[in-house]
């Protein structure tokens, strides 16, 4: 009789108690991908609203830049309006595509070469003063960024277990971070106010062939070093259990209809994201502009402050990961978003200084006044909560469905942040026309975060089952 119990065969027993382990060399490289997007959109929302103000207010006749800004909003939520439907429609094509070289990487390295020729054309057309050259031009890269986008998102978790994505999500960020560093750095030097008194176009072309210089370079790294099919392969046994681990309330499943509880948790969660972009965008897109016609400042002032909030951001971005293993992705992301209002609300009590200096180039003397540091303070909180939220949102979204459907829920997760972008630039622009003031851009966002907030809060904070990771130097696996 014993001989007819069949014991579990030595290769099932160590796959079950084998623990998951982040692969953080292949983590990072894919976070090259991230590094590019975050570069050009860091280049392309520091210089396309003001040159977007200044050949308005020469086609409108106007002085008044609060008079432009709800076209400048318009215009640069026309490309958000078709990433709606855009990213969700390449999340689905690339889920259900089969190459020799993935899935996802033919979309990465078309979306990538086309994009990165078009970029440094939009400075060109600033500067031959052509307003539909700067339109079209800006709608050409934005297309193919969203080609580029989805695809390149949804590496991470296609070979990620489900548990560990917090942290993987983390280090892409990380990773990502550094290039919008490195945007910030050529903002600073190369400043938009320097080329209105100049009109050198070199000022203002450099960090667009930078950026799709360093597109080009990375794109290449991942296509090289990151071999989808087979990688998907050998991560297929982790890959199933992170499935059993999932921090959702119910089972996901491949086909049919999402469970209740998880799709009203995927609605929150979206909705959440709509607000907290909603907020955010609006500093994005006018912060340049708030700086220049509102405090009176240098652009590089705006543009210091920018790369405090990604460096601060930077550093947050792993011990986010880690604490969202500890008190889970949901407190992790109340903690941040709490951090952002309170200092927000600060931001809303900051006036102009009105303390005046001169500032000479080749014989031209422009005055500006000085930068409120207070903003460099508030600036660097939001980096951290802003991380805090980025790190665990995506990660959330995804775990709502199955390895079939990433790039899809990837779609959802876009579509929801695209469509707050696509919406506030206009809000925020017609409320500067209609009061003629720059004051209520920090009320504005403050208002739609504390509304992103209140819905997060109705999300439930499912915990991942307990899963045994690889610890310290275990962990850093370099297969």
């Amino acid at each position: 009789m014993a001989d007819s119990i069949q014991p579990s065969t030595p290769s099932e027993t160590t796959a079950e108690k084998k623990p998951l382990k982040l692969n953080y060399k292949r983590t990072f490289i894919i976070g090259f991908a991230f590094f590019g997007i975050l570069m050009l959109w860091q280049v392309y929302n520091t210089y396309c609203p003001s040159m977007l103000t200044e050949l308005l207010k020469t086609a409108m006749g106007t002085t008044d830049s609060t008079q432009v800004q709800y076209i400048v909003g318009i215009i640069m939520a026309m490309d958000n309006v078709a990433a709606l439907f855009m990213l969700p429609i390449f999340g689905h094509l690339s889920d259900k595509t089969k190459t020799p070289i993935g899935k996802r990487m033919p979309y990465i390295i078309g979306g990538t070469i086309i994009a990165a020729a078009v970029f440094p054309f939009i400075p060109l057309c600033f500067h031959w003063n052509s307003l539909a050259g700067v339109i079209v031009t800006m709608a050409i890269v934005l297309f193919f960024m969203m080609m580029y986008r989805n695809p390149a998102v949804a590496l991470m978790p296609d070979i990620t277990p489900k548990p560990l994505r917090s942290r993987a999500n983390g280090i892409i960020n990380l990773v990502g971070y550094i290039g919008a560093i490195c945007a910030g750095g050529l903002a600073i030097f190369l400043k938009f106010t320097t080329y209105m008194s100049t009109k050198n176009v070199w000022v203002i072309e450099t960090p667009f062939l930078v950026a799709s210089g360093l597109m080009l370079v990375t794109a290449a790294v991942l296509f090289f070093k990151i071999k989808e099919n087979k990688i998907e392969e050998e991560m297929e046994p982790e890959m199933r259990r992170g499935e059993e681990m999932a921090a959702t309330e119910e089972k996901v499943v491949d086909e049919g209809p999402m469970p209740k509880k998880n799709l009203i948790m995927l609605i929150l969660i979206l909705t959440a994201e709509f607000l907290w972009f909603f907020s955010f965008n609006a500093i994005e897109t006018f912060g340049q502009n708030y700086g220049i016609y509102y405090l009176g400042c240098e652009s590089s002032k705006m543009s210091t402050a920018t790369i405090i909030l990604t460096i601060c951001s930077l550093v947050t971005f792993i011990p986010a990961g880690y604490l969202a293993d500890k008190i889970g992705r949901k407190w992790t992301i109340v903690i941040g978003l709490s951090i952002i209002i309170g200092l927000l609300l600060w931001g809303c009590f900051i006036k102009p200084t009105g303390i005046t200096y001169d500032v000479t180039v080749d014989g031209v003397t422009t005055t500006y006044q000085k930068f409120p540091w207070a903003f460099y303070l508030i600036f660097g909180g939001c980096g951290i909560g802003w991380a805090m939220v980025n790190c665990c949102s995506f990660p959330m979204v995804v775990e709502l469905c199955s390895s079939k459907k990433i790039g899809r829920f990837t779609g959802y997760y876009y579509a929801a942040s695209m469509a707050a972008q696509s919406l506030t630039p206009i809000v925020m622009g017609l409320i500067f026309k209609v009061t003629g003031a720059y004051w209520v851009m920090p009320i504005y966002s403050c208002t739609a975060m504390a509304a992103a907030l209140i819905v997060f809060l109705f999300v439930k904070n499912v915990r991942a089952k307990k899963v045994q990771n690889k610890k310290g130097l275990e962990g850093l696996d370099q297969d």
